[in-house]
């Protein structure tokens, strides 16, 4: 081992409290030094706490060590600093930040994630993260983060009761179709991973939800449309959801959204939009206003199913397209 190397090990932070210092002061000298120099300062750091927390590939990492510097980082208030400077750093720097922190929010110390009880304590940086959607060089790097917090019920809560949560309906639909990815997956996550955070949360928030989420089913973005609707199908026919979608199926803005869907020139956005409208024929406690509708425009209706598009081996969708159109043709009308 050559002296150079011996005099770099021993001035190289050793106990978890000396790794989270030196990690904190190298923040905040981002904001006093030059640049480059503390940039660098950041990237070495983050770079030992990341060989801390998951090993060097050779060796497994210290679990007492790992529970140690979460503790620690909680108690100095780093993942404050992690947010807050993301959007100074570079990718590479980021990278290595992002893979820290999904390590530390999954650390147990005590039977608690003390790391997701610090953010629970600084929601604030839920929203800022949230907000970075906006910044094309860390849209991902915070997605990633986001999606991480998901995991846990109380963080999604608060997520979905926030203001910044309307901001989804906007990022998918960015010209920047990664970023519009990505938001779409933290816009699913959030509304799958919990059932009863989100049952809770769409119960009180029925309206407001249901008329951003129009907003996406009547795009003129042609992805927007596509992914919106399928989601949707996909959403409303999960068992946890099934308050919610006998709630959805007896309004008839949300048939006739359907319909529109159905004529769509999109052979995969007119089969998701089935998947929905198979729902609202199919409810054998239809709403009046439901069957007048689908009275009025029976004619449409049976010419839109019988020209949706299938293909070779979808036997299930043709035996239920069949059965709807059935269901179709025997409601009687209203002065019969």
């Amino acid at each position: 081992m050559s002296f150079f190397f011996r005099m770099a090990s021993r001035l190289r932070p050793s106990t978890p409290e000396e790794v989270v210092r030196s990690i904190n002061d190298s923040f905040h000298a981002l904001h006093t030094k030059t640049g480059a120099r503390a940039l660098e300062e950041v990237e070495k750091n983050l770079s030992s706490l990341r060989q801390m927390l998951a090993g060097d590939g050779d060796a497994e990492p210290n679990q007492e060590q790992v529970l140690q510097i979460t503790l620690e980082i909680c108690k100095e208030d780093v993942l404050s600093l992690f947010v807050q400077n993301l959007p100074s750093l570079g990718w590479g720097v980021r990278k290595d930040l992002v893979h820290c922190w999904c390590i530390l929010l999954k650390q147990k110390v005590d039977e608690s994630y003390c790391c997701v009880k610090y953010i629970e304590n600084h929601l604030e940086l839920l929203d800022f993260l949230v907000g970075c959607y906006k910044n094309l060089d860390v849209a991902l790097n915070c997605g990633s983060m986001l999606r991480e917090c998901i995991k846990y019920p109380t963080l999604t809560k608060y997520i979905l009761e926030s203001s910044s949560f309307e901001l989804f309906f906007e990022y998918v639909e960015l010209p920047n179709f990664d970023i519009a990815s990505d938001a779409l997956s933290t816009f699913k996550d959030l509304l799958t991973k919990h059932e009863t955070v989100v049952a809770e949360f769409l119960s009180s928030h029925y309206e407001q939800f249901f008329e951003l989420y129009t907003r996406l089913l009547t795009s003129a973005n042609y992805v927007t449309r596509r992914q919106s609707v399928k989601f949707l199908s996909e959403f409303l026919l999960e068992a946890p959801n099934s308050r919610i979608m006998k709630r959805y199926i007896t309004e008839v803005r949300f048939l006739n959204i359907m319909t529109t869907l159905l004529k769509d020139s999109s052979k995969n956005i007119r089969i998701c939009a089935f998947h929905v409208f198979k729902v609202f024929v199919a409810n054998p406690n239809k709403h009046r206003s439901i069957i007048e509708a689908l009275i009025e425009n029976r004619r449409e209706l049976l010419k839109l199913l019988q020209n949706l598009p299938t293909s070779k081996g979808e036997d299930e969708l043709d035996e239920e397209r069949d059965l709807i159109i059935q269901e179709i043709q025997k409601l009687a009308c209203p002065s019969a």
